[in-house]
């Protein structure tokens, strides 16, 4: 009786052992969909498995866990971040486990980043020295491949999500970045460029103008507009977000005194656009600028709520500051604490 019962034990471990390495005899790598597989520090095979399962890159997290154990890799597995492709041999799913080799960095850069907040970005999610970002952002063939005025390729780094193989070099990644616009730039833009008499350049500067101030999606044609409007009628810009550029840091509101600052970049100095983007446009943001609305304003002021209040006259701005001035002393007052209040 003993013995039957062994011998049934032998032949179910034998089973599952079978296919477990049947299921090893895959296709190598795959030739599936790339997923993303997260196996957190500290992370057992169990969870491991169920990780791969959920992601679609193996079908039974059990007996991988055993193919594992038969192979003898069921414990020494490398957490991080692994893109990995469905259809792939258990043999080579385990092999990345073990070794860490499939480890990948998700890099996820907003639209609106200046190039200081990816410099960051970049420096900290591929274990870069911060020099060699700004090194390769400064690198003269690629400011000469984009034909650009400026020192930097600020705004030409595409805001995206990016997956980066372990150990990708900074300049890897600046160049995977730049080739992102590339490749969002369409042809139909480049023959836009000589209706609206504008360099890309200077579609860019605009673009990131338009990022920075619109909050709702709607309004970035119009935004842009204001601006196309005030640049035909010789009119200084005076946008907000370049005098935050050219002082180098992030105010809750520009002063008067901010406007005195010398710098190219400050739209209430100098006419016209400013040398380059001060952040980094989306693709909306960068068809508003290309696109603007038929709109005659030459004015506009922002509203607690984000929307904004769109002028013709300065009469008319006029008023409209005074209501948003109004509007934003009310938010003041109430995010204050009451010391009347009791709790």
């Amino acid at each position: 009786m003993v013995e039957r019962a062994f011998a049934m034990r032998l032949r179910r471990a034998t089973s599952i052992a079978g296919l477990a390495a049947l299921a090893a005899c895959g296709s190598g790598p795959g030739t599936g969909t790339s997923v993303r597989v997260n196996v957190p520090q500290g992370a057992s095979m169990r969870i491991a498995a169920e990780s791969l399962a959920k992601a679609g890159v193996i079908r039974s997290p059990r007996l991988f866990r055993v193919y594992a154990s038969v192979r003898g890799g069921d414990r020494a597995i490398h957490p991080g971040t692994y893109a990995m492709r469905k259809n792939a041999s258990w043999s080579f799913v385990l092999g990345e486990l073990r070794t860490g080799r499939g480890i990948v960095h998700v890099v996820t850069i907003p639209e609106g980043f200046s190039l200081s907040q990816i410099t960051s970005v970049l420096a900290s999610r591929l274990k870069a020295p911060a020099d060699s970002v700004d090194a390769a952002v400064r690198d003269t063939a690629l400011l000469h491949r984009l034909d650009l005025p400026t020192p930097t390729a600020e705004g030409y780094l595409f805001p995206d999500t990016y997956i980066f193989q372990d150990g990708t070099s900074a300049r890897a990644a600046v160049n995977a970045m730049v080739r992102r616009f590339e490749q969002i730039w369409r042809p139909a833009w480049t023959a836009r460029l000589d209706t609206i008499h504008l360099s890309r350049n200077d579609v860019m500067a605009l673009a990131a103008i338009v990022e920075k101030e619109a909050k709702l999606p709607e309004e970035r044609p119009v935004i842009a507009a204001v601006y196309m409007n005030r640049l035909r009628a010789g009119m200084l810009l005076q946008a907000d977000p370049t005098v935050q550029f050219a002082l180098g840091k992030h105010v809750s509101r520009v002063l008067y005194k901010d406007l005195e600052i010398d710098s190219k970049y400050n739209t209430y100095k100098y006419k016209g656009l400013p040398p380059g983007p001060i952040a980094s446009p989306g693709k909306a943001s960068i068809e508003a600028a290309l696109y603007p609305a038929n709109v005659p304003y030459l004015y506009f002021v922002a509203y607690p709520d984000g929307h904004h209040e769109f002028r013709t006259d300065l009469k008319g701005h006029e008023t409209a500051k005074a209501g948003a001035r109004k509007a934003w002393n009310s938010l003041d007052s109430a995010r204050r604490p009451n010391p009347t209040r009791t709790q």
